[in-house]
């Protein structure tokens, strides 16, 4: 805590050096959409996923390149001694060139293409998971900063309320017409209001950095943002659960996951099916007498080789395999079934935490209405020498507990606004 007060009063300290000393620099005011698009451009979480993507296009654009020949070349030198170099020049050097080209694989070279092609959509799927709860993250960050300015702001009316009555309780027991204890009170809620002003004032600078955390810029809290609780309206919004888990990424990914274990299974049937193949090799050697058709010292050919193979009998295995593969998917629907359900309870429990947001919204604006209305006639009824200090005290927390938790209100609305978003999918 002492560290962080610490880093509070040089960052203050530099917020005054650059008011006294002002440059053309200004401090950048964020508003909530700005918030929106830096995070999904600069976060870290979203390039990393962005490269993931980019990793999945490049295995897909590999498996395309399966159908081409294959191109493989080597030298060799060799070296015979007794008794070898009788049957083997004693000194011989050899060059080959190997062309393969697979003709029929089963399937397989397309099957491996449409496996990467749905590994491309599964990881943008994940990417879109991201995103929906990156902009959630944002919208939480950046109303926190909101909720701790005003209770900044309500902080510092709420200590100007409490020095208004210390000056009038201190001049009452200085004429003897009140006690002491009123006025010790009021001072010991006033160093209470000091220190709920420091903790708010860090708060601030956590929030900051914590937006800052998300936006990609970290460590960065020299910043405003653009809104206040005042400044956004509220509404209900129609419900919508039906097909809220269609429109779910998590959900899309899961289909996706399905359709790429299917085609698994295809590739693993495929691997039981008839292979064909050429092999065109060329070669080309030195060595003493290496030609033993002639004598010669030099020997070069080529040989065709076209094969064609087909599995006859495997134990079952290949079978086993596609068995286990089907279980797999079986698992994969129930997991699919299981999410489908824990979404719709998402999309209700969100349902019901935004409507409680909108009516703790109207309770704590009629509580401020009465707050106030209180504060009033206590206010009243303490000139009138009827009640004491400590009354219009406790007037004054009354009133200040009702607008801190219109405060809270307020922001807890926006954030369940965005979680119901995005528990319905359509947080963008």
């Amino acid at each position: 805590m002492k560290l962080l007060h610490k880093f509070y009063r040089v960052l203050l300290t530099t917020v005054l050096i650059v008011k006294v000393f002002p440059n053309n620099a200004q401090t950048p005011t964020y508003s909530l959409e700005e918030c929106r698009q830096m995070a999904l451009s600069q976060n870290k979480k979203i390039k990393a996923a962005q490269f993931q993507i980019e990793a999945s296009k490049v295995a897909r654009d590999a498996s395309k390149l399966n159908d081409r020949p294959n191109i493989d070349a080597s030298v060799i030198g060799l070296h015979a001694g007794k008794p070898l170099n009788q049957l083997l020049p004693s000194v011989l050097g050899s060059g080959s060139l190997v062309v393969s080209q697979p003709i029929y694989t089963g399937g397989q070279i397309k099957l491996g293409i449409d496996a990467n092609n749905k590994a491309i959509e599964i990881t943008e799927g994940q990417k879109a998971i991201t995103e929906a709860e990156l902009l959630l993250s944002v919208e939480s960050a950046y109303w926190q900063i909101v909720q701790v300015k005003e209770k900044i702001v309500l902080a510092q009316k709420y200590k100007e309320m409490l020095l208004q009555l210390q000056k009038e309780l201190k001049n009452a027991v200085d004429a003897g017409l009140t006690y002491k204890n009123d006025l010790l009170r009021v001072e010991v809620s006033l160093n209470e209001a000091d220190l709920n002003i420091t903790k708010a004032q860090d708060g601030l600078i956590l929030a900051k950095l914590n937006l800052a955390q998300i936006l990609g810029q970290s460590n960065q809290v020299d910043f405003n943002i653009a809104d206040e609780v005042n400044t956004f309206s509220y509404e209900l919004l129609a419900k919508k659960v039906s097909n809220a888990e269609e429109l779910r990424p998590e959900i899309q990914v899961l289909n996706k996951v399905m359709e790429l274990e299917h085609i698994k299974t295809s590739l693993i049937k495929a691997e039981h099916k008839p292979q064909l193949s050429f092999v065109l090799t060329g070669f080309t050697s030195v060595g003493n007498k290496v030609n033993f058709s002639n004598g010669e010292n030099s020997l070069s050919s080529y040989l065709g080789l076209l094969n064609f193979s087909i599995p006859i009998y495997d134990w079952g295995k290949n079978a086993q395999k596609v068995k286990e593969q089907e279980l797999k998917i079986q698992a994969k629907k129930w997991e699919l079934e299981e999410s489908k359900e824990l979404i719709n309870l998402q999309v209700q429990s969100a349902w019901i935490q935004l409507n409680q947001s909108l009516k703790k919204i109207d309770l704590t604006n009629l509580s401020i209405k009465q707050s106030e209305e209180n504060l009033r006639l206590t206010n009243d009824r303490y000139k009138a020498g009827t009640i004491t200090g400590k009354d219009v005290l406790e007037a004054q927390v009354i009133w200040q507990q009702a607008y801190s938790s219109h405060i809270d209100a307020k922001v807890e609305y926006k954030v369940s606004l965005a979680n119901y978003k995005k528990a319905i999918g359509e947080i963008k």
